[in-house]
């Protein structure tokens, strides 16, 4: 399932009458009366039907108290929401950047930001730019980082606690090396696999 506040296009700590206005205008948008004799009808049907489902988990989750405030529901995938929570154009535009994927030139840009900028956004949106480009454990830091920063900001602690739940299994983090025990047993499945090509007839590895 999608993350409801992103089909409404919110952060997950806006308020109840910012997730309403949000709802009210995609639901202006979208109503099927709109599209009635166009070729959208359908598209737009659906998307209504999409738009109404968001606002009614959200309600459900802030009625539950929780707000889906742990993200568990959601895969994680890197990709910020559009909104930021700073005022800040070039936060806004490392955001769109990150969302097409240009993740070079949104870590260009918040690289060339000086040291009074580096709050708890730039590290968010840093972490986010390098977990796209694989470097899991850098980003947990940095998503540790933005959380300790900004405590309270639920879009920092999804990223940081979805990232820790995928890498819970393999060492909080990756390895880029092989271990040396794993290509001895490489190495010996290889010898073996080819002496019993050898018995029937074949070759695995013709330099043996």
């Amino acid at each position: 399932m999608k993350n409801p506040y992103e089909v409404l296009g919110v952060s997950p700590n806006a308020t109840d009458e910012e997730v309403k206005k949000a709802y009210r205008d995609l639901a202006r948008k979208y109503h099927p009366d709109k599209y009635r004799d166009s070729d959208l009808a359908d598209l737009a049907s659906e998307k209504m039907k999409e738009v109404n489902a968001a606002y009614e988990e959200i309600q459900k989750m802030r009625a539950g108290g929780s707000q889906a405030q742990n993200g568990n529901n959601y895969h994680y995938n890197g990709n910020p929401g559009a909104n930021s929570s700073t005022g800040d154009s070039r936060f806004a535009e490392v955001r769109r950047l990150i969302n097409n994927n240009e993740i070079l030139q949104a870590e260009q840009i918040l690289r060339s930001m000086p040291p009074t900028m580096q709050n708890a956004e730039w590290f968010f949106l840093m972490g986010c730019t390098v977990y796209k480009r694989g470097y899991f454990t850098d980003a947990q830091h940095m998503f540790d980082r933005a959380c300790a920063m900004d405590p309270y900001n639920q879009e920092y602690r999804m990223a940081r606690d979805q990232l820790r739940s995928q890498t819970a299994g393999y060492g909080y983090g990756y390895h880029t090396a092989a271990r040396s025990d794993d290509t001895c047993n490489c190495c010996t499945q290889l010898i073996c696999a080819d002496c019993c090509c050898e018995m029937m007839g074949g070759d695995l590895i013709r330099c043996c």
